[in-house]
């Protein structure tokens, strides 16, 4: 039976049960999500950080270096989404940015100004709503 990423996770923040008993259970150890889910908190960050620079030695020992160094607590969080991928296309179209510029200026616009820039980029349609990325409600 395959064991879920989330459940070393749970194990190693919560419960504290070494349920890495065999090799498939090794095999199952998936060490990205593990030290995502661990890199949102401060005090597990650094360890999360050390196991990614070590990322060649064994799964069983990663997980049995954090199952026993991380201090037992309950640690959940949302993941992080990326940004809404139409915004960052209005800031391209609009600046002639490329990718990276207009992701740096997206952290820098506020809503108002995002707003102000779909509806001076927007060229027509049926829906003015599919541009901003909303469902739309009701049709105005």
């Amino acid at each position: 039976m395959a064991i879920n990423p989330f459940d070393f996770a749970n194990s190693i923040n919560y419960t504290k049960q070494n349920i890495m008993l065999d090799d498939v259970a090794e095999k199952d150890y998936n060490s990205f999500i593990v030290n995502r889910q661990l890199s949102y908190f401060q005090d597990t960050v650094l360890l999360s950080n050390e196991m990614n620079f070590h990322h060649q030695i064994d799964n069983s020992l990663k997980y049995q270096f954090l199952l026993n160094t991380v201090r037992k607590r309950k640690r959940y969080s949302k993941w992080i989404k990326p940004e809404l991928v139409s915004d960052m296309e209005v800031v391209k179209e609009y600046y002639g940015y490329n990718n990276e510029k207009a992701r740096q200026s997206l952290s820098l616009l506020r809503p108002d100004q995002l707003e102000d820039l779909r509806k001076r980029v927007f060229k027509g349609g049926r829906k003015p709503s599919m541009v901003t990325g909303r469902n739309a409600g009701n049709n105005n």
